[in-house]
């Protein structure tokens, strides 16, 4: 089997390049390095069955040969990118993810679309089914990366009704591990750096507003599934253990730095108050729930980041000031 992965050179996308290759899967990897690092797939670098090609996905892709698979991985996914990268955010959603269905309608291939739970903007519903249709400010700052992805689930859907292209969407909740970006500016690298460096940890807001954590392996395990699985409906694939932002500053505190303080700043703008997945279809289709508690997927990242300070020390988080926590 033979699949593209685009966004391969990022952190989700590295993963699960790592997960089809350990399955027997021959991967092309595709990346334009915009947020992506070499270093993610450094490892492969002698692997037989893995080829990575430097391309930007919203120009026109050609992939010589047969292809089995297409799963669309490439796009900006944290604040600090698509505040800073909009327009390449709205491109690689529209074009990117055109020219990757494009290129499945040619091949006869199977696509995934990597879709996200801001799909479902600050919601009025909790835990947030599949079903809901979600909260969203079109033209606020979170809008570039929130309608992105709400056009990429049409486009996709389209290409299924119209061509027949067999397609998947994940919608992908917060994910956390090994290879995240120093300064990504999610929650839990920002938290875990400020910890390292004995700085205080940044809030916005009260710290009430809460999110729910899933640990790589266990978001790359349920996207595997769903590529294998049949049905053609989004599919919330993350962890249902919620907790508050301050939450996840005492837990990393209590690691690093019991007494590192904490810095209150203003909630940005159209930052969601509340998010929770209802698994209950990805339980249901896939038989998939994750596995690795809060506690041991912590552990695990604070090691990989403590070495990453260890080899070179790092920098301070940037401040976010218009867009919330992921």
């Amino acid at each position: 089997m033979r699949i593209l992965i685009t966004g391969a050179a990022g952190f989700l996308g590295s993963h699960l390049t790592d997960r089809f290759l350990a399955d027997g899967y021959h991967v092309i990897g595709m990346d334009n390095l915009i947020t992506g690092s070499l270093d993610n797939i450094a490892h492969l670098e002698d692997e037989p069955r893995f080829e990575f090609v430097r391309h930007d996905v919203t120009q026109f892709i050609d992939v010589k040969g047969d292809l089995d698979g297409v799963l669309h991985f490439a796009s900006p996914a944290s604040p600090v990118d698509y505040l800073e990268l909009p327009i390449q955010t709205l491109k690689v959603g529209s074009l990117g993810t055109h020219n990757a269905l494009g290129l499945s309608l040619a091949k006869g291939a199977r696509f995934l679309l990597a879709s996200t739970s801001e799909v479902y903007g600050d919601p009025l519903v909790h835990p947030q089914p599949e079903t809901y249709w979600g909260n969203v400010n079109p033209i606020g700052p979170r809008g570039v990366y929130d309608e992105a992805k709400r056009f990429a689930e049409a486009m996709t859907s389209a290409y299924h009704r119209f061509h027949g292209v067999d397609t998947r969407i994940v919608r992908i909740f917060n994910t956390y591990g090994p290879r995240m970006r120093p300064g990504d500016g999610r929650v839990v690298s920002n938290f875990i750096v400020q910890a390292l460096l004995g700085q205080g940890l940044t809030v916005y807001g009260d710290g009430s507003q809460s999110r729910s954590f899933c640990y790589v392996s266990d978001e790359v395990e349920g996207i595997f599934r769903l590529f294998h699985a049949n049905g053609h409906d989004p599919v919330n694939i993350g962890n249902p253990d919620e907790y508050t932002i301050g939450e996840l500053a005492e837990r990393i505190q209590a690691v690093l730095d019991p007494d590192a303080g904490v810095k209150y700043l203003p909630l940005p703008t159209d930052d969601p108050k509340v998010r929770k997945p209802d698994i209950t279809r990805a339980r249901t289709i896939l038989g998939w729930e994750p596995l690795v508690s809060l506690q041991d997927g912590l552990s695990d990242t604070i090691a990989y980041f403590r070495s990453l300070h260890e080899r070179n020390p790092l920098s301070p988080p940037p401040v976010i000031t218009e867009a919330a926590e992921e």
